[in-house]
């Protein structure tokens, strides 16, 4: 921590430089000026990092810097403009803005247009191009300019880094999003391997294959020049009845692949309001975009159903939103996963764009046989007299239903002082679990 602060003095220090011979040169007290090369400290911090990854030049370095300035020391630009005009002033060709909490100068474009350019128009029209679409500070989401009310000049927009940019600049890492209702989804993740995992051979297989498609994705569309032949991304829809292991492959694959998972909370992205889900879709799609996290909308149906014909503007607007996700999904770079109770209920045209469509059945008999093998913790005692194979046979449970029973069970015994779970207890647990489910014993 102490270098990377280090690093980010010199950093500060360095634009300080640059900016005051900017202010120099505009005042006509110097013809030109050069500022010493930055020599950063060798231990690996979150601004070296970021020098190694992207390689700026130092036009990008400077905007780099004018975004992250006023988050570190406030004051920074005030201090350097009444250092040149010492009898105060307005000075507009400085640009800036004042924020609403924020009482020092924020930079703007036309700050970074004085600094790099002065008056010199084609340079001014080279520092408009950092900020252009094409440029990679927009493509990697690193920071962009503020929209400006209608009319006012497009650089007169304050300069913004992405919040996770900043955070692994100063702080060297980023926080994984917060659920809220900016951002409705969960980070979900498990403890346990594929080996706890049970499932059909053939779903099996196909979830393997999936896990080759994310190991893979980079060489495929990079190396090999998929990308201009195929569109990005993998969509797979997980179907099956509840409790088939759905949203614990999804994050087992996460896990293996070492990417993150979000679990998308529907009920807060689907809005009555016409045009709100179009805008909660845009956000979490946005805050995904350059992540390669894996998106998981589980119980899909209630947003991804089949359209219905147009009898009114209700109608209307919600066909506009699958529409809308379907435009989204399918310019999403990594791996999208709905999951659905019935295939039948997912919208034909989303069907249609899928890469894979893997079924869970619920369990067999030698399946429902290993997940109750797999289902108690070795240090917990387990009755003799247990017949395995016959439960097995006599009750078709899946295996969510059937961590529901360990966990009852285990619970009741530990209630009774009992070291041992016992015939009694078990059958006690699947006649509360069928009971639940509304099931006949």
């Amino acid at each position: 921590m102490q270098n990377q602060s280090a690093n980010l003095n010199l950093a500060l220090d360095w634009l300080r430089a640059v900016a005051a011979g900017s202010l120099k040169m505009h005042a006509r007290q110097v013809d030109s000026f050069e500022v010493e090369s930055l020599d950063f400290f060798k231990t690996a911090t979150g601004l070296s990092n970021f020098i190694e990854q992207f390689n700026p030049s130092y036009e990008e370095f400077v905007v780099l810097m004018l975004g992250l300035a006023p988050s570190l020391q406030p004051g920074v630009f005030h201090q350097l403009i009444a250092e040149h005009l010492p009898n105060g002033g307005d000075f507009p060709e400085f640009g800036g803005v004042k924020g609403q909490n924020h009482r020092d100068i924020l930079p703007t474009g036309e700050t970074a247009q004085f600094i790099l350019a002065g008056d010199d128009l084609e340079k001014r029209l080279n520092v408009h191009q950092l900020f252009s679409t094409d440029h990679w500070f927009h493509q990697k989401g690193i920071l962009s300019l503020d929209a400006v009310p209608p009319g006012e000049p497009m650089m007169s927009g304050r300069i913004i880094l992405d919040p996770e940019v900043l955070e692994m600049l100063t702080l060297g890492k980023v926080s994984k999003p917060r659920f809220s209702t900016d951002f409705p989804a969960e980070y979900i993740q498990t403890g346990m391997e594929w080996d706890d995992l049970v499932l059909a051979p053939g779903t099996l297989r196909q979830i393997h294959e999936i896990e080759s498609w994310v190991r893979h994705q980079a060489t495929f569309f990079e190396t090999w020049g998929m990308s201009r032949k195929i569109k990005p991304g993998y969509r797979v829809l997980f179907h099956g009845p509840s409790g088939t292991g759905k949203t614990l492959t999804a994050t087992l694959l996460g896990k293996s692949t070492k990417r993150d998972v979000f679990k998308i909370d529907l009920s807060m992205v689907v809005s009555k309001y016409i045009g709100e889900t179009e805008k909660n879709l845009a956000r979490l799609f946005d805050k995904a975009q350059n992540k390669d996290w894996i998106l998981f909308f589980d119980e899909a149906d209630a947003l991804f159903g089949k359209r219905t014909g147009i009898r009114d503007a209700h109608d209307k607007y919600a066909n506009q939103e699958v529409s809308y996700l379907l435009q989204r999904i399918e310019t999403y770079p990594g791996l999208t996963i709905l999951a659905s109770n019935f295939k039948s209920n997912i919208d034909d045209a989303f069907l249609r764009r899928f890469q894979a469509m893997v079924f869970f059945p619920v369990p067999n008999v030698e399946e429902r046989f290993k997940l109750w093998q797999k289902a108690f913790p070795p240090n917990v005692k387990l009755d003799e007299k247990i017949d395995w194979k016959r439960l097995s046979q006599q009750y078709e449970l899946t295996g969510a239903s059937i961590m529901n029973i360990v966990q009852y069970c285990c619970i009741r015994a530990l209630e009774q002082g009992l070291e041992v779970i016992s015939v009694e207890n078990l059958m006690s647990g699947i006649r509360n679990e069928f009971v639940k489910e509304g099931k006949i014993v």
